[in-house]
């Protein structure tokens, strides 16, 4: 099918992200069948309003910058289209004689993906719609994991890392609340910093375990009694056994975003709630609350090699896909562990990843719901591409 396309970016923007986008634009390039290649600015919003630039005219030396710069490119969009924005959508690729459509995102872009094909396949429209997966929260169903967490993984693995070292130069409590709202993998990647028995996250809190007030004190008091101080690696979306989110109690008029969420990483507030709550209830005075918010998702300079080169490959393989198939979603099959880790590609229906989310699995947690096993350690470590090794002289035989 001969025609033209259109790439672009949706929901939140993650380290290579843009990896993806290039990936797209490298393949898309090489078929006679696209004849334009449209990169439409920030998102479905950007292709109502026709605002696009020509991604075919732009120089491999700008594409190679594009592919280690964090965050979309090409911006991106929260909007959330039902079938009346998606009609829109669609005539806007009538005019245009838009045939392939590739929208790099989570489980709502699978969705728009979806609709819009749905769409042109009611009018009789020619139309391939490939969704292109990221998300730090690595929640897509289907795929192994998803591009973007593993430098966001990095990133909170490194942070912590540092964190844990502070701490000893300096023992008290140290809160970390990560992103996080449903799944929990990102919050589990703070283990990834452990190198030595006692080193931090000594505590690890996901949304998937449900915990009382009274059991994070308890567990708090146990580990800080046994080595004077306590990291704590805590889930932006963890809740108490009602299941409703510590955040949201704390803000019952809290500001929601266009999915009708409380905004959770744009606040310190649940930090400096856990931590009032540790000072108050055990008189620990040394302690100390971060929030990392949206640093985790576009910091610069950190990306995992493993993730940004499978990113790319997603890209090019929604391409490949696309010249033969109708429509669906780049997912990865993991082949081998540890050095021998790798990943096949392969297409799925866009059915199978719209709107579903996945949780972290039973077998990643420990028994107490308070830290990561080894079957995490072993499933997230191949994604970073490599941590720093640290040391500590504190623990060195006294002269």
């Amino acid at each position: 099918m001969i025609g033209n396309a259109i790439v672009s970016q949706s929901g939140g923007p993650t380290g290579v992200i843009n990896a993806s986008l290039v990936g797209v634009i490298e393949e898309a390039r090489k078929c006679k069948q696209i004849k334009k290649l449209y990169g439409a600015i920030h998102a479905v919003s950007g292709i109502r309003k026709e605002h696009f630039i020509d991604l075919k005219k732009l120089s491999a030396k700008t594409l190679a910058k594009v592919a280690v710069s964090p965050s979309s490119a090409l911006g991106s969009s929260r909007d959330k289209p039902d079938e009346a924005y998606c009609a829109q959508v669609l005539e806007v690729f009538k005019k245009r004689d838009i045939r392939y459509f590739f929208y790099i995102g989570g489980n709502d872009s699978a969705n728009t993906c979806y609709i819009i094909n749905e769409m042109a396949d009611k009018v009789g429209y020619d139309l391939r719609a490939f969704h292109v997966p990221k998300t730090v929260d690595n929640d897509l169903l289907v795929t192994d994991h998803c591009p973007g967490f593993g430098t966001a993984a990095k990133f909170v693995a490194c942070a912590v890392m540092g964190d844990d070292l502070d701490n000893r130069a300096l023992p008290g409590v140290k809160i970390d609340v990560v992103m996080g709202r449903h799944a929990g993998f990102l919050t589990g990647a703070a283990a990834l910093a452990k190198q030595r028995q006692d080193d931090g996250p000594h505590l690890v809190y996901l949304p998937e375990r449900p915990i009382t007030m009274e059991k994070f004190i308890a567990d708090i008091d146990g580990v800080y009694k046994r080595l004077g101080r306590c990291v704590i690696a805590v889930s932006e979306g963890i809740c108490d056994v009602d299941h409703v989110t510590w955040a949201e109690k704390l803000a019952a008029n809290a500001e929601r975003d266009s999915h009708g969420n409380v905004q959770l990483s744009g606040t310190g507030a649940l930090a400096d709630f856990l931590a009032g709550q540790i000072k108050g209830k055990l008189g620990i005075k040394r302690v100390r609350a971060d929030t990392f918010g949206y640093l985790q998702r576009s910091f610069a300079g950190l990306q995992s090699k493993v993730d940004a080169k499978e990113a790319r490959m997603c890209g090019r393989k929604a391409v490949k896909f696309a010249m033969k198939e109708d429509n669906g979603s780049v997912a990865m099959k993991r082949i081998g562990s540890g050095k021998n880790y790798g990943v096949e590609y392969f297409r799925t229906e866009l059915k199978n990843v719209a709107e579903k989310t996945k949780s972290v699995p039973d077998e990643y947690i420990n028994a107490e719901g308070n830290g990561m096993t080894k079957a995490f350690i072993e499933y997230a470590m191949p994604l970073v591409g490599g941590l720093p090794q640290t040391e500590y002289l504190g623990g060195c035989p006294k002269v």
